[in-house]
């Protein structure tokens, strides 16, 4: 990939109020995709509050797309059932990793403004902790009855990328 720029772990934490779409609750799991690329976590069974700590790897390529995430119910004999669905723009995450300001001892953080189209419930800062560019996420989930994701966004450089 000759414009990749760097890796993005997305670590999906947990789910929060998800809805419930069998008698016993839900087996949700959660889907990421950003341009071609497509991570799932694991299923959790009965659980409408799960807690994945799952990372999952994203490659980070010019131009930048967003990431949508969409959470379903696992289903044995009939298609999974939606849960929601949310997105997320990194452009400003990026732009942050791009500033470079590693080598002050406590970088400040960038305010995150939550934004109508890419789902954030809550302003989330954007930070740089231990030399690494880190985001806390708190996503609300669209086209459901409710239903919050929590994730943390964390850059990994590549040596020699361009722009970097």
């Amino acid at each position: 990939m000759e414009n990749l720029l760097g890796l993005l772990k997305v670590k999906v934490l947990r789910g929060v109020n998800l809805a419930y779409r069998d008698a016993t609750g839900s087996d949700p799991y959660v889907v990421i995709r950003m341009g071609h690329q497509k991570l799932k976590t694991s299923v959790k069974k009965h659980n409408v509050n799960p807690v994945w700590n799952e990372d999952l790897t994203l490659s980070v390529s010019e131009p930048i797309q967003p990431i949508t995430i969409k959470v379903y119910d696992k289903d044995t004999f009939t298609p999974d059932d939606k849960m929601g669905d949310a997105e997320i723009d990194i452009q400003a995450f990026v732009e942050a990793v791009k500033m470079n300001l590693s080598d002050l001892p406590m970088a400040p953080s960038s305010p995150r403004e939550a934004q109508q189209e890419d789902c954030l419930a809550d302003e989330s800062p954007i930070a740089w902790k231990d030399g690494r560019v880190v985001q806390d996420v708190i996503l609300r989930l669209r086209n459901v009855e409710s239903g919050e994701l929590e994730l943390q966004l964390l850059w990994t450089s590549i040596p020699g990328a361009p722009g970097f």
